[in-house]
């Protein structure tokens, strides 16, 4: 039933003024540039990596400036040479190994409303370390976006069966960052915008994507389209499961 509930909900346009964008800027923390893109127009959110060198001043002026913040988790990928850097969360952990990582890079950030994964293309295929990961964050009220860097995460399905706001990214911006990439992956983001009324894209703080989004935020808001932050369309996201829900139980 909570499935169908999901389902039904996915088929309801937001209703809102304006078709609504939310843009997460991924691996915040590791450079003092980073804070630059506080100046950044409108309401982006962005993610920060944990113990990183610049995620606590981040954290601190992105929150003076009424900014949303996301945990970035740093989650074991497929391609084990990749390097994951502090506060990652890996298959060979157990529960209490993960749920004190987790919590300890949580503790330190104590600003953000959520998480999502940073790579992560092996671990959230896994319903185990999920499971451990959806417990951390309903005892603490946040939310889980799913970057689905795999087609077969699980992520979603463990965070709905332990009552985990969650919601999924649409789009990536900037996986080649040229001009002509960035535009056609923006105009991708309308599109979804368009159909759904409202979408998701995650970007990164990459020297092109930031020049691209100066110049392309004052005119996605120009087409009619409004910058949210992330927690804006998750919680939207429930309003709609909840009077899917009351349908389903009147039409009984």
């Amino acid at each position: 039933m909570l499935k169908q509930f999901f389902l039904a909900a996915c088929c309801i346009p937001f209703v809102c003024s304006a078709k609504q964008i939310a843009i997460v800027i991924d691996d915040i923390g590791n450079h003092q540039r980073d804070i630059e893109i506080l100046n950044l127009p409108g309401q982006i959110t962005f993610s920060i990596l944990p113990h990183t060198p610049y995620s606590q001043v981040f954290a601190r002026l992105a929150t003076q400036s009424n900014k949303e913040l996301l945990l970035h988790v740093p989650m074991q990928a497929i391609d084990n040479s990749k390097a994951l850097g502090p506060g990652a969360l890996t298959s060979a952990m157990n529960k209490e190994q993960l749920q004190s990582t987790l919590g300890h890079a949580l503790a330190s950030l104590p600003q953000v409303k959520g998480i999502n994964n940073h790579m992560g293309s092996e671990l959230t295929q896994h319903t185990e370390p999920m499971k451990w990961t959806m417990e951390v964050l309903k005892k603490r009220g946040l939310y889980f976006l799913d970057s689905r860097t795999t087609n077969h995460s699980q992520a979603q399905h463990v965070a709905n069966l332990y009552g985990v706001n969650n919601i999924s990214r649409q789009v990536f911006l900037d996986n080649i960052v040229t001009e002509q990439q960035l535009s056609q992956q923006i105009d991708k983001l309308k599109q979804k915008a368009e159909r759904y009324s409202f979408a998701i894209a995650i970007a990164h703080p990459y020297p092109e994507t930031i020049d691209f989004l100066k110049r392309a935020l004052p005119e996605l808001e120009r087409q009619g389209y409004q910058l949210v932050p992330l927690s804006q369309l998750v919680n939207r996201k429930y309003i709609q499961l909840a009077k899917a829900e009351n349908k389903e139980f009147s039409a009984r």
